[in-house]
């Protein structure tokens, strides 16, 4: 896997939870006031630094069979948990994750919250926590990516400055818009996320394993567009499922209607 792919994969990985996060963390702001939610946004990221700086020496130190072998399995995990749901979103079986949606229903809970209290860098407590498990909840899951993506390639500091581009390019475009990134096509990059963690989990998995892949890194050239096209197949059959079922039920709403 170059540098290149690693790149790509922690960067794509870390803006679909950096967009989550922000869209928490301006609820925050908006409903309960900044200086609150920017101290919880900057305590959590504190306790993510300490969390990497804790982690990351122990999960290097792991023999490499070992580590992809466990790599791969969480990745499994992790990827084909983001693929099914990406799956079930693009053949209509699960609502698309709509930004505005969850900005509008954090926002109201901070709104209907008890009033403000608190002192000094905390005049609300509700608005640092709120913001603070944000940033946490889902920087965590970025933690996860560079560790396991950073050590697996023996470069944590190349997977490290892929997911802070990522929070800082989606914080930037946050703060140009003061909105949530409802734009940003985050259903599609979620389905691209999830082909790519499967695909690199069934890669390490295997070669943990002890498995030895034709053309070594190249095999993951042929590895992630079959990933995408059967994922690309299973959708199409659930959108026919889909279509067929709903074809059925007006039928027999139109037999049930018709006089005897």
């Amino acid at each position: 896997m170059g540098n290149s792919a690693l790149f790509i994969a922690v960067f794509l990985a870390c803006a679909v939870e950096a967009v989550e996060a922000l869209t928490i963390v301006l609820a925050a702001g908006i409903g309960r006031g900044w200086r609150s939610a920017l101290t919880g946004l900057l305590a959590g990221l504190l306790t993510l630094t300490v969390i990497v700086a804790a982690l990351g020496p122990a999960v290097a130190a792991i023999p490499l069979d070992v580590l992809r072998l466990v790599v791969g399995g969480l990745l499994l995990i992790f990827g084909l948990q983001w693929l099914r749901k990406a799956i079930l979103r693009a053949s209509g079986y699960k609502a698309l994750h709509d930004e505005t949606a969850a900005f509008e229903s954090a926002l109201a809970a901070a709104q209907d919250s008890p009033a403000p209290s608190g002192s000094g860098l905390v005049p609300d407590w509700y608005g640092f926590t709120l913001a603070f498990k944000g940033v946490v909840l889902e920087g965590l899951e970025v933690v996860f990516i560079v560790l396991t993506f950073g050590s697996n390639q023996r470069n944590v500091g190349l997977a490290a400055v892929a997911a802070m581009t990522a929070v800082l390019v989606v914080a930037a475009a946050g703060v140009a818009v003061r909105a949530p990134l409802a734009r940003v096509p985050e259903n599609g990059m979620k389905f691209v996320v999830g082909v790519m963690l499967t695909a690199f989990g069934m890669f390490w998995g295997a070669e943990g394993a002890g498995a030895h892949w034709p053309g070594s890194d190249l095999a993951l050239l042929v590895l992630i567009p079959g990933v995408g096209l059967y994922a690309v197949i299973l959708v199409a059959v659930f959108r026919r499922r889909g279509l067929r079922k709903q074809l059925a039920d007006k039928r027999a709403d139109a037999q049930k209607g018709s006089p005897a």
